[in-house]
């Protein structure tokens, strides 16, 4: 069942999660509200039919399901400036990092159903990785929290405290992938192939990887062994990147924005 939803944040992932919801046919564009203290920087969004306000309060007394998009060091003041407009019949969604449904819950100081959320900007085209934690919530609106995450990509239910890990893994690894496309377009234009070529070459040779584990449910040293023949090419660039310290810099990477995250 269809249900309004006020998006608090129209930034980079709040206007994604719009764009979103509005490809895969899960709300009609008149069903979403996107508030920003800026509208004028939303009127992308107000063409293609959605309700574009600075009014936080008037956006979510007149939504079912709230997603706060906003950061973290704006969540006190925008919690308790529309705390008094938040009731047991709405379903918070909180897609802000490192922000815990506790935090939530002492702020707003109200029994609600309160989820968190973890997408990427990948939301925007239906392809995002979503990790969800609940408080509160019949299962009935962990349903529809799930389907609406559903529709513009994977979803995962995972324990809280895993939620900081999952951020590191589903959305700086965005950025952790796209450097990884970017340094293998450089080396495609270094052996002869122009930009645009290599850009092609590159990010459908990544995506049919990333499929090949989705659907086939392999492990990657499966499909490895597929395409490296002994004394082969494959076998000796992946020497070579070991040797560079490829897959221990990405380890140490991950663990660095990890920390990051937890100790500040």
């Amino acid at each position: 069942m269809s249900k309004k939803i006020a998006i608090i944040g129209g930034g980079n992932l709040g206007t994604a999660i719009a764009e979103g919801l509005i490809k895969s046919k899960f709300s009609k564009p008149a069903d979403i509200t996107v508030t920003k203290r800026n509208i004028s920087t939303l009127q992308a969004l107000a063409k293609k039919g959605v309700q574009v306000t600075a009014d936080n309060n008037a956006a979510i007394r007149n939504s079912e399901l709230v997603i706060l998009a906003i950061k973290p060091f704006q969540v006190a003041d925008v919690l308790n400036s529309v705390k008094k407009d938040l009731t047991s019949s709405h379903i918070l969604v909180s897609v802000v990092t490192g922000v815990l449904i506790n935090d939530i819950a002492e702020t707003i100081k109200k029994k609600i159903p309160v989820c968190r959320a973890m997408p990427n900007t990948a939301i925007a085209i239906q392809e995002s990785m979503t990790c969800l934690s609940f408080s509160n919530t019949t299962s009935e609106q962990v349903a529809f929290v799930k389907g609406l995450f559903e529709t513009v990509g994977k979803v995962t239910v995972i324990d809280e405290k895993l939620m900081d890990a999952a951020t590191v893994l589903g959305a700086c690894g965005t950025a952790y992938a796209m450097r990884y496309i970017r340094a293998n377009i450089q080396g495609g234009i270094e052996i002869g192939f122009d930009s645009v070529t290599a850009t092609l070459i590159a990010a459908q040779t990544v995506k049919g990887a990333a499929e090949l584990l989705l659907q086939k449910g392999t492990h990657p040293e499966q499909e490895i062994d597929k395409v490296t023949t002994p004394k082969g090419c494959t076998i000796a660039g992946l020497n070579e990147m070991e040797h560079q310290g490829f897959s221990s810099s990405l380890i140490k990477g991950i663990a660095t924005s990890y920390n990051k995250i937890v100790k500040g």
